[in-house]
């Protein structure tokens, strides 16, 4: 089976052409190529089919092997490896430059558009729409009763947080703090990603705000644990620390593995801008599958 390894600022995955290859236990593969040291090393999977209303559809699972619903910087590589491999030839619209192309994309949290920026037939950066934010505690789901969940008193590890949950299609808890370097992120994400208050589990970020227009964030992924960045959660984080009063409704977010440019738009939709990068390709033996 060929495979592809890229990441979005660090955030890597490993990706497979499902157009010509055919993968009959995608949990499990996850769960084998993601291991860091007998695998290939990744945080997870993601396979690329047709779509019978996109130009391709991306069906992601973490290392762990779960589904999960949505990757912001595994969609933004999605787009890269289907123009640059030719599964869509993408296309122009009336927003897009001259070096830019737009696609569709199925995901299991609806479809996503997006526009690929190149430089010298090369996508370098891609911005998504990645839709709008809902902040019902029963579309993460919480069991938190009330119609959002923002600054909600909480304790983890024996510590008193403020939390404000967002869904991106994916269920997200952020805590703002002070003191980002102490927060014990294998210690806090663990428990708060498996909290009796979110019966699927959450995405959990700490998050300094270091101006209105720029937050510097620290992500324990549901079903990865600690990653070097998380696109749906770099867009929660921006919608949290604007309605929470922190933030302004659009911020670089800056995450371990680099910077996200996120907009919280007045159309309500989130727009999320950023690279995918190409790290090698190669094939994994086909008794492993």
């Amino acid at each position: 089976m060929k495979f592809t390894k890229m990441h979005g600022i660090g955030n890597d995955y490993v990706f497979v052409n499902a157009f010509d290859e055919q993968v009959t236990d995608p949990a499990g593969l996850a769960r084998v190529v993601s291991d860091r040291h007998t695998g290939v090393g990744s945080d997870g999977l993601i396979l690329i089919y047709r779509s019978k209303r996109a130009d391709v559809r991306m069906e992601m699972y973490n290392g762990d092997g779960s589904r999960a619903q949505m990757c912001g910087n595994g969609i933004r590589c999605v787009a890269k490896f289907a123009l640059e491999h030719g599964l869509t030839s993408g296309r122009t619209t009336g927003t897009s430059g001259p070096n830019a192309l737009a696609m569709t994309i199925e995901t299991d949290s609806g479809d996503k558009e997006v526009e690929c920026r190149l430089a010298e037939g090369i996508v370098r950066t891609v911005r998504v729409d990645m839709g709008r934010p809902s902040l019902d505690p029963a579309s993460l789901p919480s069991t938190i009763a009330g119609d959002r969940i923002v600054d909600h008193p909480c304790t983890v590890s024996g510590r008193e947080f403020r939390m404000t949950c967002v869904s991106m299609g994916n269920p997200h808890a952020v805590i703002f703090v002070d003191d980002l370097h102490r927060i014990a992120l294998h210690e806090i994400g663990p428990e708060l990603e498996n909290a009796p208050q979110f019966p699927q589990r959450v995405n959990a970020h700490f998050v300094r705000v270091d101006a209105r227009d720029r937050l510097t964030v620290r992500t324990w992924e549901r079903g990865s644990g600690a990653t070097r960045a998380c696109g749906t959660g770099a867009c929660a984080v921006c919608v949290a620390g604007a309605v929470s009063g922190r933030a302004d409704r659009r911020v670089t977010t800056v995450l371990p593995g680099g910077e996200l440019e996120i907009e919280w738009a007045h159309n309500d939709h989130v727009y999320m801008t950023g690279p995918a990068v190409h790290v090698f390709s190669g094939e994994w033996p086909a008794e492993s599958r």
